[in-house]
């Protein structure tokens, strides 16, 4: 399906970047990764703007062209007790400024049926306590998907998935951390690679601007101490 084609992930060393890189390679797509662990790709810092401008320009030199990319690099997750001004900052420039700017440093160079695809999380509407920087970020991406679906209308589809419990060591649980899921388990990451692949395709080519979260319906199920072997716990 993706025979020839060019994919740019970040983030793609480990956990769901990863996987949907293995995905994309799988389907005989030319995958280009970049991230900060060290590795057969391009190593960088995506916060760092030259870095950026390196990548693309390494990308672009070597295929001429993208057809997908893949936003999924993690921002740095602090909570306002112990976050500082910098860290924040560093968040939102992995979080939001990389996947804008990329976008925009690929603009020229997009095949017609091109998608980017920006990985958010079920925490851009909850949150646990202590994790503004993160959350924050990802509020950021889910917001800066539709931004972007408009403004590269007719050039690329733009969409962002929005990830719930993801266990990317592919375990499994069971009682109250599965059923609180009303799919009934913890995801995977084949879960959220298998909708970055659909959403890639001509199968969703009528679907742009759009985030869809794939959390096992985690979000949509209210739990009350004592729900599905759940307790209060004050300790």
């Amino acid at each position: 399906m993706f025979k020839g084609k060019v994919a740019v992930i970040t983030g793609g060393a480990n956990g769901i970047g990863k996987c949907i890189a293995e995905e994309f390679q799988k389907n005989g797509a030319n995958v280009c990764v970049i991230d900060k662990a060290e590795g057969d790709h391009y190593v960088g810092d995506i916060s760092d703007k030259a870095v950026l401008e390196a990548f693309a320009d390494s990308v672009i030199t070597q295929y001429g062209h993208v057809d997908y990319l893949i936003n999924n690099a993690l921002p740095l997750m602090k909570g306002i007790n112990e976050c500082s001004y910098e860290e924040f900052q560093y968040a939102l420039s992995v979080g939001v400024t990389a996947p804008f700017y990329l976008s925009k440093l690929f603009m020229p160079y997009f095949n017609e049926g091109g998608s980017v695809i920006n990985i958010s999380s079920s925490r851009d509407r909850m949150s646990q306590p202590q994790t503004e920087s993160y959350t924050a970020a990802k509020g950021g991406i889910s917001a800066l998907t539709h931004a972007l679906a408009v403004s590269l209308a007719g050039k690329v589809r733009v969409n962002s998935i929005s990830p719930g419990w993801i266990d990317t060591q592919f375990r499994v649980y069971e009682g109250a951390d599965a059923v609180q899921q009303p799919c009934g388990r913890v995801g995977n990451p084949l879960d959220i690679a298998s909708m970055v692949l659909f959403l890639c395709s001509d199968k969703a080519g009528f679907i742009t601007g759009e985030n869809i979260c794939i959390d096992g319906g985690m979000t949509k199920q209210m739990i009350y101490h004592g729900d599905n072997g759940w307790q209060l716990n004050n300790n």
